[in-house]
């Protein structure tokens, strides 16, 4: 392997695990408010206690991805912000609302609660949407290169099927992963009202996030062939990623004591098909960053640079590590923290 190509492998690896958890995060806002006005059930308290530690952190790998990408790649970096002007500023904008909004709502007065979760809820659906359209982006056929100057044809973008594939995709997985990580976290907390719940709108919206990820290819296909051709390489890895969906989505109906369903051998699986879709992805689309002026090399840093930043990141992971460690299991395995009465 590369230089650039370590580089890049260590800011997909961050990006994948952002994904994920903002996937959760967002989705649980989501839910949060559908189940707002459902007076028979916990299923808002699960959320909102998710929630409540959660997406501080989710926060730092944003910041994260930014820092990596602008250190590794600043070649790159000045062509996806010149590109991304205007979707990252919508992005920024949502992301601080919400923030902003959740904070409030924990001190808030009852009047204002409900609202205030309304626009996190409706926050968190649009933000996957828009995070998302980066990725078309980056396929070309979005970019317009003149005179060495980069320029989005925001006509061209909103008015592709692709577009929109990719953000049916995103939202129907923020439901998906989301709704399993509320089940799991029910289950373990003792609610079985609110985790037959959450496993209903897993086993519902699970189809759907990989029929949508069918449709995400066929349009591919269309609008950025070269990338299928590639894809089509990585034929095993998307098969062996429908099979995690099959073997995840079959331990929802698995029979146990109390009800059907294992959440956690379902969580795992659906997170290894993510994994598996995510490594076919992004190795199809090497050596591009954006297709086609922008690879991994013409935007890498000098390789002294390169050196001693991997040397920070290894000794932050370090670092880090212990902390993230230590936050799981005070947050979300502690069953005094799971079980406690909603405030």
């Amino acid at each position: 392997m590369t230089e650039a190509l370590y580089a890049i492998t260590l800011i997909w690896g961050i990006v994948f695990i952002y994904a994920v958890m903002a996937t959760i995060d967002f989705g649980a806002g989501f839910w949060s408010m559908i189940y707002l006005n459902k007076n028979n059930t916990k299923a808002t308290s699960i959320a909102n206690r998710y929630l409540s530690p959660s997406w501080e952190v989710t926060n730092v790998f944003i910041v994260a991805i930014v820092v990596a990408l602008f250190s590794f790649f600043p070649g790159a970096t000045f062509t996806l912000g010149t590109v991304l002007l205007i979707p990252g500023s919508l992005i920024i904008l949502l992301l601080a609302l919400r923030s902003a909004f959740l904070v409030f709502s924990h001190s808030a007065s009852e009047n204002y609660k409900r609202i205030l979760t309304i626009i996190s809820g409706i926050t968190g659906f649009l933000i996957p949407a828009l995070l998302i359209c980066v990725l078309p982006i980056t396929q070309g056929g979005f970019v317009e290169f003149v005179d060495g100057k980069e320029q989005l044809l925001l006509g061209e973008l909103f008015t592709s099927p692709s577009v929109y594939a990719f953000m049916a995709f995103a939202v129907s997985s923020t439901l998906f992963l989301s709704s399993l990580l509320l089940a799991d976290y029910s289950n373990v907390a003792g609610d079985q009202e609110a985790y037959t719940i959450y496993r209903r709108d897993a086993i519902m919206v699970g189809p759907v996030s990989l029929v949508m990820a069918g449709l995400l290819v066929l349009t591919m296909r269309n609008e950025a062939l070269w990338l299928y051709e590639n894809l089509m390489n990585y034929v095993p890895w998307l098969i062996g990623s429908v099979a995690t969906f099959l073997i995840g989505y079959v331990a929802l109906w698995i029979p146990r004591k109390r009800g059907a369903g294992i959440p956690r051998l379902a969580m795992i699986s659906v997170v290894i098909q993510y994994l598996l879709a995510s490594y076919a992805y992004g190795s199809a689309h090497l050596p591009y960053i954006v297709y086609p002026e922008v690879t991994i090399e013409t935007g890498f840093t000098n390789p002294a640079t390169f050196r001693a930043l991997i040397i920070t990141y290894i000794v932050a992971f370090f670092i880090l590590t212990p902390g993230f460690i230590y936050f799981w299991r005070l947050f979300l395995k502690d069953k005094r923290y799971l079980k406690q009465n909603e405030s």
